[in-house]
């Protein structure tokens, strides 16, 4: 066994069942052995805990177990916690304090943070405020190499931790949790977080903490949300796991991406306070080969203000960038044939493809004007992603399975071409293996994003590209950096080994 293992136990609210929660330990150390310490979020105290308290206070009955709890959540447990800086509040049971980090003799790394997001100034003392959590960033930011801790400890959820993930069942992470919480997150990067206060148990797919093909991988962060102890819906309030402190761990072995790993839910967070610089130094294509200026379309997709970015208002009260000429796809334009449109939403429409690779060859499109995905506002991108599931269930239930490719390179004006394939023509592997197979004969690097994550995690707005998009949710990536053939796309899919109608590769050579 490795020396630096080591098992812990971590808690949702208590609520002051003292006996419940050590009986429970009691028993799983009886059947698995020894664990180190129990880490408990949420309300450790309750409003009726004084009774069984006072037994643990006077030492007529001690925990079994290193215990370690966050502060109070309310008004009313304040009197348990004597010492805002951390305290022992009985044999075997501490309070961690205000906001801190813990580290163990093993190398162990614990950030905690006490009490909710405070919604008033001065903050109460069961709260916490923006500077609390930015002295606690600047704890762990200012030391020398920093990587991450091993564990955080909050008592509320962090605000959108469920974008890119798996359900949380009836919470609704958008409304739910502290947008503080999700800023400390996505800087202190912890390979556990742990969190309470919903009455509920989510574990969410682990999330990565760098930028796919852009930064030097990571470790992954497991969010846990647990459960209050004892509650009738046996909803899961204890979580074991055996952990090696980050300082210990080989590197290869700490970044390794599990299968199921997804986007970060807080890369909006990530990006904006070093964005202005970065975009600064980002290597990008020259603006001139597009048809609107580079550097204010920049300005308008990632505004630099310091605002939040967790909710959509902002976005919604400004407008999509204008087209400097003529343009064939923006709804309000003459240009656009309407006699193509199918199907008109709030913020994009579909249509049929001008020469299309088959009758049923269609386009999703925005219906105001931007470039490509990756400049999309996200009330926009939440309807192009409606769009492609329901065109997944039509083009199954008509025995097909559907390719979806973007081209951002010499175009206006973003188009979604998604092209059903019959089932029984060919697999998606099949499809994906005839697309890197062309780009290899025309040295196109063509490389696979991993599952879980999205094109606006691998591109900037403004960067030239091509995108495939399997209905398997596989995806392939190429960043175009000089010339690219316009047509590569419906190359691939008229190609003899796919849809076998090479004269269709140019839709200038189709009617209409």
């Amino acid at each position: 066994l490795n020396p630096a293992v080591s098992r812990r136990l971590a808690c949702g609210d208590v609520e002051g069942r003292l006996e419940a929660i050590f009986g429970r330990v009691r028993a799983i150390q009886a059947k698995s052995g020894r664990f180190d310490m129990l880490l408990c979020v949420g309300n450790f105290f309750g409003s009726t805990s004084e009774a069984e308290w006072a037994e643990y206070r006077t030492g007529a009955k001690k925990a079994p177990i290193p215990t370690y709890v966050l502060g109070a959540n309310n008004q009313d447990t304040l009197s348990y916690f004597p010492d805002v800086s951390g305290c022992e509040l009985a044999e075997n049971i501490t309070y961690l304090g205000r906001r801190g980090v813990y580290s163990g003799c093993s190398g162990l790394q614990i950030a905690y943070l006490s009490g909710t997001e405070a919604q008033q100034q001065p903050a109460p003392a069961h709260s916490f405020s923006a500077k609390d959590v930015a002295e606690l960033k600047t704890t762990l930011l200012s030391a020398p190499n920093f990587r991450g801790v091993d564990i955080l400890l909050t008592s509320p959820w962090p605000r959108d931790v469920g974008a890119f993930a798996n359900s949380a069942g009836e919470i609704d992470t958008k409304k739910c949790g502290s947008k503080l919480v999700s800023d400390l997150a996505a800087s202190l990067k912890p390979r556990y977080h742990f969190a309470a206060l919903e009455k509920a148990y989510y574990e969410r797919l682990p999330y990565r903490n760098h930028m796919v093909l852009q930064e030097t991988p990571q470790h992954v962060t497991r969010f846990i949300a647990l459960a209050d102890v004892g509650n009738t819906s046996k909803k899961k309030y204890l979580y074991a796991f055996s952990i090696v402190p980050m300082s210990s761990m080989d590197p290869a072995e700490l970044v390794k991406q599990p299968q199921d790993v997804t986007e970060n839910p807080y890369r909006k967070l990530r990006k904006e306070a070093p964005k202005s610089k970065a975009l600064l130094s980002a290597e990008e294509e020259p603006a001139c080969q597009f048809f609107f200026d580079l550097n204010k379309h920049q300005g308008k997709k990632r505004p630099s203000d310091g605002k939040e970015r967790g909710d959509s208002q902002p976005k919604q009260a400004k407008k999509p960038p204008q087209p400097t000429g003529p343009c064939w796809f923006c709804l309000a334009s003459p240009e656009v044939e309407k006699h193509l449109v199918v199907s008109i939403g709030t913020h994009c429409y579909l249509a049929l493809a001008k020469g299309g690779l088959s009758p049923d060859h269609v386009l999703i499109l925005p219906i105001g004007h931007y470039q490509s995905v990756v400049d999309l506002s996200s009330e926009v991108l939440e309807e192009v992603t409606k769009y492609k599931a329901a065109l997944k269930e039509f083009f199954r239930s008509k025995g097909k399975r559907y390719v979806l490719f973007e081209r951002n390179y010499r175009s206006q004006h973003l188009q979604l071409q998604v092209i059903p394939v019959p089932l029984d023509l060919c697999t998606s592997e099949d499809i994906k293996e005839a697309f890197i197979a062309q780009a290899q004969e025309q040295q196109i690097e063509l490389l696979e994003i991993p599952e879980h994550s999205d094109i606006t995690q691998v591109a900037q707005p403004g960067t030239p590209y091509f995108y495939v998009e399997l209905d398997t949710g596989e995806k392939l990536f190429h960043r175009i950096r000089g010339r690219f053939p316009l047509q590569f796309g419906r190359c691939v899919l008229a190609s003899e080994a796919l849809l076998a109608q090479p004269q269709r590769a140019d839709w200038r050579q189709c009617a209409a």
